[in-house]
């Protein structure tokens, strides 16, 4: 992964002007994760300031209010949260930056016949970048967030290391894999050692308006999973139909665009086959969707690019890891080779399903992120 200007610029002071730099912009979703990191932070001392980006206007979008994670209900939520804390709250209008790098990219890969992972865009682009450069000029020394995950610094290398939350039900460090040193070190998660039902317990035993609110399960800016409505919609356009073939190229259907698959897919072809098969190809080229069987998605080997490697500069010798390349999947045993300066090779001790390109790969050592990148093939 590419630098970007802001990983290079400098927080206010070294480790010792941090200690003493107990400034925190809390970036705050209306959620109860977020809320009680607030509380959290304002009760470990910190000066607190709660912040809410707003990323998109839902009329944009086709959603309705209070169905999205930027719906009115949410900044109110968020708002209420910091005026029982008494901290100073704010709303940023990031939604020129959503477009460009999440929504926009979640398009194009889709036309490429990837399917792409969109919060981890956003916690790239938005949360760690855009949000810590204005936490920078508003002179704060930290950004907490309502994460599962934890942050401990390596007392041989130095080196800041992102660890997966106690609770593992509820890790989220496979979404927070694109942290660099300098965000990781003035970055805190005040949820990383607890379970959600302690979050829920001190979110009510505070008062909070949003103690029993859900957890958002759709892509913010997709609230109803139709992503190819959503897409065409988005580009004022229609994506054409094309042929459903097998492996061997025989002609089976009809698809509806190129859009609405993805490997792995089984449900909703509309065809009426012998035996179930599944999507093991997007071609934009040809535009054609390949099918097979179960035994046609598994895969040993992958390639991935646009790394962030965290718990060392490089992989410079092959190392046995475990990896993951799905969010809620088990990560496996795995062989891992830096090809190149941002290419790495994973080679499976076990065939893995339906492993798809633009989703993250993610690799641990233990309960230690050791850094991941994009899927680019297999």
């Amino acid at each position: 992964m590419k630098e970007t200007a802001m990983n290079k610029q400098r927080f206010p002071g070294e480790e010792t002007a941090a200690k003493q730099n107990r400034k925190a912009l809390i970036a705050m979703s209306g959620g109860v994760d977020s809320s009680v990191a607030a509380f959290l932070m304002k009760k470990q001392g910190y000066d607190c300031m709660g912040v809410t980006m707003k990323l998109f206007h839902n009329e944009d979008i086709s959603a309705p209010e209070g169905h999205t994670c930027c719906s009115l209900d949410d900044v109110e939520d968020a708002r209420s949260v910091a005026f029982s804390l008494g901290i100073p709250y704010h709303v940023f209008n990031f939604s020129d930056r959503f477009k460009e790098c999440v929504i926009n990219r979640f398009v194009a890969a889709y036309e490429k016949g990837a399917t792409p992972n969109p919060c981890i865009d956003c916690n790239r682009f938005l949360k760690f970048d855009k949000l810590f450069l204005r936490a920078k000029e508003l002179g704060c020394n930290h950004i907490a967030t309502g994460h599962y995950a934890r942050i401990q610094q390596d007392a041989r290398t130095g080196r800041y290391l992102l660890k997966k939350a106690v609770d593992l039900s509820k890790d989220q460090s496979y979404v927070l894999y694109s942290l660099t040193q300098e965000q990781l070190a003035h970055t805190l998660f005040p949820l990383g050692a607890m379970t959600k039902e302690e979050t829920r317990a001190i979110a009510e035993a505070n008062g909070f308006v949003n103690a029993k609110k859900h957890d958002s399960q759709d892509i913010c800016f997709v609230p109803d999973g139709k992503y190819g409505d959503f897409i065409e919609t988005y580009l004022g356009k229609k994506f054409p139909e094309g042929d459903f073939v097998d492996q061997n190229g025989n002609v089976l259907g009809r698809h509806k665009g190129i859009i609405r698959y993805t490997v792995g897919q089984r449900k909703g072809l509309g065809l009426a086959l012998p035996a179930s098969m599944y999507v093991t190809k997007i071609e934009p080229e040809t535009n054609r969707v390949i099918l097979g069987f179960q035994e046609d998605l598994l895969s040993d080997t992958l390639f991935a690019n646009d790394l962030n490697l965290i718990m060392v500069d490089r992989i410079d010798a092959p190392m046995r890891l475990k990896a993951k390349v799905r969010y809620r999947q088990p990560e496996q045993w795995a062989t891992v080779t830096q090809i190149d300066e941002d290419r790495l090779k994973v080679v499976f001790e076990t065939p893995q399903r339906a492993i798809t390109k633009g989703q993250a790969l993610v690799l641990y050592d233990g309960d230690v992120v050791v850094g991941g990148g994009t899927i680019c093939g297999t």
